[in-house]
């Protein structure tokens, strides 16, 4: 019936990769590092490199620069066999300095240089929302537009607020209009802050459940009518894959939960399928370096 199982919106850019032994800076005015190196990324580069190695039908689109950075993803989506399609981006492509400490976690310098009065045009977007079973759309301002025509056309959605407090306006619309809502718990640490953010999200909105990503803490559900969210403890790494950079964590737990949703799994059982692909995605260097396919996740399950 759909050409595309999934169609994600926004959110392709470079990423500068500087591995350092702490998240602070050192005294003096310099310091050596190993290699820096630029690599492929940001949130709808994950999703959509994630769904596709994972067999889904998938479909990318989004904003790119005619410049380097835009003629390597360009390379790099060709040769992976990516169904890609964009419009020119009047700045440029964006791009993100991200700092890695030795246990893998990160910081990242995001340039968000699209200008802020920049929008999808429905035009070009809505005709591969009708093409598409299910869309995942980045909270890229741009794309705030494109809601009514995708709601008008009936289709599921789902989104990544990342590490969102609750308040910033700017995530609302994706938050309360997405049937699926990912989040990462970075900034709800302190004792009380999870529950209300996460039923003030089911409650102002449509979702049917949201999920909020906590590191090596695991992470945490809660279902339109639960009372409490369920908390899911990390899974082990897995074998041969100890955990070296969390850059992409976040997306390879989205790809591996839709994958499992649209088997129509129980929401527990996508959890699970959500953090083994978290967790593979964090056994190389680097951003959307590597990516769990079919296989390997069913046995991992196992």
């Amino acid at each position: 019936m759909y050409e595309y199982d999934v169609l994600v919106i926004g959110g392709v850019g470079v990423d500068t990769i500087v591995r350092v032994d702490e998240l602070a800076v050192p005294p003096g005015d310099s310091v050596h590092v190993p290699p820096i190196r630029d690599y492929i990324a940001h949130t709808g580069n994950g999703a959509a490199l994630g769904a596709h190695l994972l067999g889904l039908r998938t479909k990318f689109i989004d904003y790119l620069g005619q410049d380097t950075q835009g003629e390597l993803i360009l390379a790099e989506y060709a040769a992976r066999g990516l169904d890609f399609s964009s419009l020119p981006a009047p700045a440029g492509t964006p791009r993100s300095v991200n700092l890695v400490d030795s246990a893998g976690r990160r910081f990242s310098f995001y340039d968000g240089r699209h200008p802020a009065g920049l929008r999808m045009p429905p035009a070009f977007a809505l005709p591969f929302v009708q093409r598409s079973r299910h869309v995942h759309v980045s909270i890229s301002h741009y794309n705030v537009d494109l809601f009514d025509g995708i709601e008008a056309l009936g289709r599921t959605v789902s989104t990544d607020l990342h590490a969102w407090d609750g308040v910033d306006p700017h995530r609302h619309p994706f938050a309360h209009r997405s049937d699926l809502v990912f989040m990462s718990a970075a900034h709800l640490k302190a004792e009380g802050a999870l529950a209300p953010v996460l039923h003030g999200i089911l409650d102002r909105g449509r979702a049917r459940l949201v999920v909020a990503t906590d590191g090596a803490d695991g992470c945490h559900l809660l279902v339109r009518g639960d009372r409490t969210p369920r908390h899911f403890p990390a899974v082990e790494p897995l074998p041969g894959r100890s955990i070296v950079d969390s850059n992409g964590a976040g997306d390879a737990f989205v790809t591996g939960f839709l994958h499992a949703w649209f088997a129509d799994a129980d929401p527990e059982t996508c959890v699970r399928s959500g953090q083994v692909s978290g967790a593979y995605a964090c056994g190389t260097a680097g951003t959307h370096t590597s990516f769990i396919d079919a296989g390997t996740l069913a046995a991992a399950l196992k």
